[in-house]
């Protein structure tokens, strides 16, 4: 059973405004300053959040909820807000110092990623020094950090895929996002000249999937006991549903009075139409069903005190 869900009657009465701000987000290839300090203003921005630093700690059915919603009225907010969403549960598994660098002077501020190990390193006492032109930043226009991928050598002479975590005066944006879909996500390259990462502002992939998170000591939330990929990925799918949803909302809108001028006859009538759109709806559906069953199964496990990592 869901539970209730404090965001969606609040994020309904500002979608008439982000739907309305759509075009002009493609035309500007941005996720409007609007949308953002519109959704910022019911605290969507914080449902990842520890409740330490004045968070929600939200369960990932009331997020997807919220997102899919989103993302009928603009793919691309949605898109970009997810991520930034899902970065906040990301940060929280870091060291407590790290979130109290994001989170203590600044409590609504979010990152970006790049999350890819392609960026280069030098091992200096005390950190690394990160070097990299980092692409596929979702939302980085409106992040005040970015979480960059990179591979370190470990004691067993192997390599770890391992995150960083920057300030925004340590990178800059480069302008690289021109695409046919998904235009405002603002999805740009961060360039990195070896900026200077402390290494607690480090994390290592694998602890994030096995659940050995620094951040746990201090965030033991259910939230926080999921590994960090199974909460950044739904980011992605979880908008993906919810354009779909809208897609398909759309075109029942239209159908109302759209008559074909090639046979007359009225969409809303047509069974070649009304096919396709139940075909859709059957498809979403079970999309959901699946979604939600995966969202259930893991906090099963989580709530029974035993490791979803296993």
């Amino acid at each position: 059973m869901k539970k209730p869900n404090p965001l969606l009657e609040d994020l309904k009465s500002i979608l008439p405004t982000i739907a309305a701000n759509a075009f002009q987000a493609e035309q500007d290839r941005k996720v409007p300053d609007e949308n953002i300090a519109l959704l910022k203003s019911i605290g969507m921005h914080r449902v990842f959040q520890p409740k330490a630093f004045g968070g929600m700690e939200l369960s990932l059915p009331q997020f997807a909820d919220c997102i899919a919603l989103l993302a009928g009225s603009c793919a691309s907010t949605a898109w970009a807000m997810s991520l930034l969403c899902t970065h906040s549960h990301q940060l929280a598994l870091f060291s407590a110092e790290l979130q109290q660098e994001v989170w203590g002077d600044d409590p609504n501020a979010t990152a970006s990623s790049s999350i890819a190990p392609f960026g280069r390193t030098e091992e200096i006492e005390g950190g690394v020094l990160f070097s990299g032109e980092m692409s596929w930043s979702s939302g980085c226009d409106h992040a005040e950090w970015a979480i960059v991928g990179f591979r370190r050598k470990n004691a067993q002479g192997t390599q770890d895929y391992c995150f960083a975590v920057l300030p925004r005066s340590d990178y800059q944006i480069v302008d690289t996002w021109n695409t046919f879909g998904l235009k405002a996500t603002g999805s740009h390259d961060v360039k990195i000249e070896r900026a200077f990462v402390p290494e607690h502002r480090t994390h290592k992939a694998m602890d994030g999937y096995l659940c050995r998170n620094p951040g746990q000591q201090a965030n033991d939330g259910d939230i926080f006991k999921l590994p960090w990929a199974a909460v950044f990925t739904r980011a992605v799918s979880t908008a993906s549903i919810g354009a779909v949803e809208g897609t398909l909302a759309s075109f029942l809108e239209i159908a109302k009075s759209r008559v074909s001028t090639n046979t007359g006859m009225a969409t809303k009538h047509d069974p070649f139409a009304l096919s396709a759109a139940a075909n859709a709806a059957a498809e979403v559906a079970s999309m959901k069903a699946t979604l939600f069953k995966a969202f259930d199964d893991m906090m099963e496990v989580v709530r029974a005190g035993k490791d979803v990592a296993a």
